[in-house]
């Protein structure tokens, strides 16, 4: 009992930060259709806000709170600088954004230096949980992000934003035609799920090793998680979440996680073939 609850907090841990980066992924790429291959970097640069507030002698919750002001900043830059030049582009914008990466990849390792960079969490301590004690740092992390989830779909469903940017997804020509500024909403959307990426990178901070490189993993499982739930669909997310989190943590007890990685890959490309329009939202054939 005790091995079963400890497995199934640590897939819901995982499948928790997997949710909060595709999230940020799923409004760029799922909904406007954007291939933003830095969105791995804005978990970076949210992990980094933490460690840089810590090592000024901040608390670790002012750092958080930085975070996604710090994504959001360099979503807005990005979008502002190079994304909205090359929406019907989509190439180009692989292209860019790859670019982006690596230079934001170097601006960190040049300003902050090469190695693992420390971050403390809030809570050393464990909770007991009747049959099994797990770390609280962990439990507050998965509310977190759970508590972000809810109000995203608040946000896209009872919102006129939401309304906004539903209508612009649909139809753009349509959107503008009734008033609504297409470009400002494109941007809004982008730089908000910049933001939810900087949260990510914030709250794993204390999990992860914080280096320039780290987002790269987060973008490939980001990926995964977007593509094999449904493109455009938050029940999407979750199953996709759900999908390759819980196969992670659970192959991670078995096997190498280079060997788990490869395996929930290939797990990945089965489920898209069988449902190409993902668990979510398709159907088999």
């Amino acid at each position: 009992m005790d091995f079963a609850i400890t497995t199934l907090l640590n897939a819901l841990t995982l499948i928790s930060i997997l949710m909060l980066v595709g999230l940020g992924l799923a409004i760029s790429f799922g909904l406007m259709n954007v291939t933003n291959l830095a969105h791995g970097e804005f978990v970076t640069v949210g992990a980094f806000a933490v460690y840089f507030i810590q090592s000024m002698g901040g608390s670790f919750w002012l750092g958080l709170a930085a975070a996604p002001i710090a994504g959001a900043v360099v979503g807005c830059i990005l979008e502002f600088a190079i994304i909205r030049h090359l929406y019907s582009r989509p190439v180009s914008t692989v292209l860019a954004t790859w670019g982006v990466s690596l230079i934001l990849q170097q601006g960190l390792e040049l300003t902050f230096g090469l190695g693992a960079k420390p971050v403390t969490p809030p809570i050393e301590g464990t909770l007991d949980l009747f049959f099994t004690v797990y770390p609280a740092y962990r439990l507050i992390l998965i509310g977190i992000a759970m508590a972000t989830l809810l109000g995203v779909i608040l946000l896209i469903s009872r919102t006129s934003f939401g309304l906004d940017i539903r209508t612009v997804i649909q139809n753009r020509e349509m959107a503008e035609g009734v008033g609504i500024n297409t470009r400002r909403t494109y941007a809004i959307a982008f730089t908000f799920g910049a933001a939810i990426a900087g949260l990510a990178g914030g709250l794993v901070a204390p999990l992860a090793i914080v280096l320039p490189q780290m987002g790269v993993n987060y973008l490939a499982n980001a990926f995964f998680v977007v593509i094999v739930g449904g493109v455009g669909s938050i029940g999407g997310l979750v199953a996709g979440s759900v999908f390759v989190g819980g196969l992670t943590s659970i192959l991670n007890y078995q096997i190498s996680p280079s060997l788990a990685q490869a395996i929930v890959l290939l797990a990945a490309i089965v489920a898209v073939r069988l449902r190409p329009n993902g668990l979510f939202n398709g159907a088999s054939r």
